[in-house]
Parts: structure tokens; sequence; C-alpha cells
């Protein structure tokens, strides 16, 4: 629920300002408002985890950056902080979310062309009971909706510039380093199927993939 004064309810004790897209770990499972309407916390991960890779796939197709899919699959999670996914559905407003990354991130897309790609990998009974007659002007509803439940907030930061940034500064064999930044970026975008980015700043997601992935590789870090 998107009040006039610009805050998000995500429970009804207490509400957290459009700008501020940090959770607890609580807030997310037991508190969003889908498991306010009803939802298990199975089923709304889930609901998630497609959304993401739905945003992900067609991305992939359109050959965006991963800037631009990764600022969809933000879009989508922090949607979801604000509304239930028992009153929207989820292959519309993933299609939406990435349908503005694209404007965000300067990587514009077509509607039809995201409509396009959706289409075969959802039912077509989903995509009939989700865009109904007119997909094209569904979507660009569903936009608008996006808009004003993220409050207009569009600016946001993905763990992959941090990571790069990090890598620079690691000292060592620079093939070791390669290989275990690559295993990082490989993490990073298997976060986007989770809750990380409601949860951790993108700074701090990319210094501990690369500590995982250092741990995979025996490989000390050194700067």
């Amino acid at each position: 629920l998107v009040t006039s004064t610009g805050f998000c309810r995500v429970h009804g004790a207490y509400a957290v300002r459009m700008a501020e897209w940090y959770f607890s770990r609580e807030d997310i499972e037991r508190d969003s408002p889908s498991r306010m309407r009803g939802l298990s916390q199975e089923n709304e991960m889930k609901l998630r985890r497609e959304g993401a890779k739905l945003v992900t796939d067609i991305g992939h197709t359109l050959q965006l950056s991963v800037e631009t899919i990764a600022t969809g699959v933000v879009l989508f999670h922090r949607f979801y902080m604000c509304s239930s996914f028992t009153d929207f559905k989820h292959h519309v407003v993933a299609a939406a979310c990435l349908f503005l990354s694209g404007k965000i991130e300067e990587t514009p897309k077509k509607c039809r062309d995201i409509l396009r790609i959706l289409h075969p990998l959802i039912p077509e009974s989903d995509f009939v009971a989700g865009f109904g007659s007119d997909p094209k002007e569904t979507l660009l509803v569903h936009e608008r909706i996006l808009l004003q439940t993220v409050k207009f907030d569009l600016q946001m930061a993905h763990p992959y510039s941090s990571l790069l940034k990090f890598a620079k500064a690691l000292s060592g064999d620079r093939v070791k380093i390669q290989k275990l930044v690559q295993t990082a970026w490989t993490f990073v975008n298997d976060s986007l199927c989770t809750t990380l980015c409601l949860q951790w700043e993108p700074h701090l997601i990319a210094i501990a993939v690369l500590h995982v992935a250092a741990r995979m590789h025996k490989f000390t870090l050194q700067m």
C-alpha cells in the first residue's frame, strides 16, 4: 500500500520510507504483503524466483546488459514488498519491470518485443488471464502502477561494479583472480533469484560473493 505521504506500508505496525529499500529477514519472510494476505512463505519465494527468472530469460533473449536485467529484478522484488502476489500476477509485473528497467538503464525495448518473448515462456491460459485482450495496454498500465508503487525511486546500484573494483585491487596471479571473479559474478547472477538485494547493500553482496568464491578456489584475498 502506497500512501499519499510517500510511505510504503510493509506491515501494519510501521511504515518504511520508499527510499529505504532494505528489510530484515523477518520483514520479508513473515510480514510481507503477500504473507499478510495468506500466501505461504514457500509460495512467495517460489513466485519471486519465477519472476526473477522471467526477467532474466527475457533480458538475455533481448541481449540486454546485466545492469538492465538486475535493475528489472530489483524492481520486481521491491514491488512485492509493497504489493501482494495475490493482487498482481507475477508474470505481468515481471514484464513491466523489464520494460521500465530498459528505460532506466537507457537500453529501451518495445512492449511488443518483451511480450513476444514472454508469451511462449508461460502457459497460454496464464498469458490471457494476466494480459487480457490488449496485452500492450496492460503492460503500460502495470508500468504506471510500478512507478507509483516504488514512488519513482529509480536510483539503484548493483554488486557488479563493486565486484570489478575490488578485483582490480587484489594482488596475486591474474589468471586465478580472473577465475575468482567469474565465479563471484555467477554468484551475483544467482543472487537475483533470492531476496539478498532487499537485505544487503550491493558492495556488501560483492564482498560476500568474493569471499565465497575465494574459499571455493582456495585463494587468499590480498589487497
